[in-house]
């Protein structure tokens, strides 16, 4: 309750004039799956990787036009992810099935609201992100991403907004 609580406030404070692109990107229950998948995913085996971050860092002091970009960005990972990362995973987490649901439905209200997921394929962050998750190697490079979706949420919370 105090996780939700703080999560709440935290929202009103951040975004009190923004609209999110995607009213589950508000969603309480969606950013607790998050967490939750991301913590079971951080295993010891996993957890000795901590140098290697799959999912880039972003400043938090953008422009519009840059929160457009960088939301995009990540709605293209967030495709990649569903595609790849997440296809086979429901057995990994009670509310992995349920969390999947509420991704598609971002990456469809996001590509409603204008972002074009394709024409990110060859930013650099993206080539980054599958490069690195491809020289993990199969399962620990799934279990490193997994680990990371609570991170992709926080972005794709932070930077889909419209004013």
């Amino acid at each position: 309750m105090l996780l939700f609580v703080c999560f709440a406030w935290l929202l009103c404070s951040q975004h009190s004039s923004a609209r999110p692109m995607s009213k589950v990107l508000r969603n309480a229950d969606t950013y607790q799956a998050a967490h939750d998948i991301s913590k079971k995913a951080q295993n010891p085996e996993t957890r000795d990787e901590t140098s290697l971050r799959l999912i880039s860092r972003v400043s938090p002091n953008q422009t519009l036009d840059q929160n457009a970009e960088i939301c995009c960005l990540h709605a293209n990972i967030l495709d990649f992810y569903l595609l790849n990362v997440l296809q086979s995973s429901d057995s990994f987490h009670p509310t992995m099935p349920r969390l999947k649901t509420d991704l598609r439905r971002i990456s469809q209200d996001l590509s409603h609201n204008g972002c074009n997921v394709t024409h990110y394929q060859d930013h650099q962050n993206a080539v980054e992100f599958r490069e690195k998750l491809i020289t993990m190697q199969g399962q620990r490079g799934i279990t490193k991403a997994i680990g990371e979706i609570d991170i992709l949420f926080s972005y794709l919370q932070d930077f889909c907004v419209q004013n």
